[in-house]
């Protein structure tokens, strides 16, 4: 997994943010937020390690009984928590037949999740709520080291969705990284 550079032009969207392992605040300590949209205005993504050990057949209506109904749901995030945001993504071939990258669609209208739900290497995923930002905010959360910026690779997005997955990516950027990800909550335990 490499870093992503995070100059103030660059779009972020398709990207993975890393909470830094010093963030304590409860709605983002340890995730890891996939990139949908970044630019001028504003930033979203959805957080990919908070299942919500429900699937999507039980919030009734079409899904109970269709394709989508066995799709897990995750806490997408703290910004409009009943909306549902459904999301597919597999790896994305590179000329030499090996994964060049992650193929993401995001914000998905129920029938084309459904279409999807059958193909080989799709993973699909309901997540109630995103994470959002506004113009300018994240650039700042950015510069406080809030955040840390990697690539989506197709072998991370085939992990444990929960906070294994945020150690294993902040994990692979580098040493230093992997230390910091793997210490305990309480210091006291090391």
């Amino acid at each position: 997994m490499r870093s992503r550079p995070e100059p103030e032009s660059e779009s972020l969207a398709g990207s993975l943010l890393l909470a830094h392992p010093v963030l304590r605040d409860a709605t983002f300590r340890r995730t890891a937020i996939m990139m949908s949209s970044h630019d001028k205005e504003g930033a979203m993504g959805v957080v990919l390690n908070r299942p919500l050990k429900r699937r999507l057949g039980e919030l009734g209506g079409d899904f109970a009984l269709g394709p989508l109904s066995d799709v897990p749901l995750f806490d997408g995030g703290p910004v409009e928590k009943r909306q549902l945001i459904l999301c597919a993504w597999r790896p994305h071939p590179g000329e030499d037949g090996e994964d060049a990258g992650v193929q993401v669609l995001f914000g998905l209208e129920p029938e084309r999740a459904a279409d999807l739900a059958g193909q080989d290497g799709v993973v699909l995923r309901g997540f109630l709520g995103y994470a959002g930002w506004s113009g300018g905010q994240l650039e700042g959360e950015l510069a406080r080291d809030t955040w840390v910026v990697a690539e989506l690779e197709p072998e991370l997005m085939s992990n444990a969705p929960d906070e294994t997955l945020w150690r294993r990516a902040l994990s692979e950027l580098d040493p230093r990284w992997r230390l910091l990800a793997g210490e305990p909550d309480d210091p006291g335990l090391n």
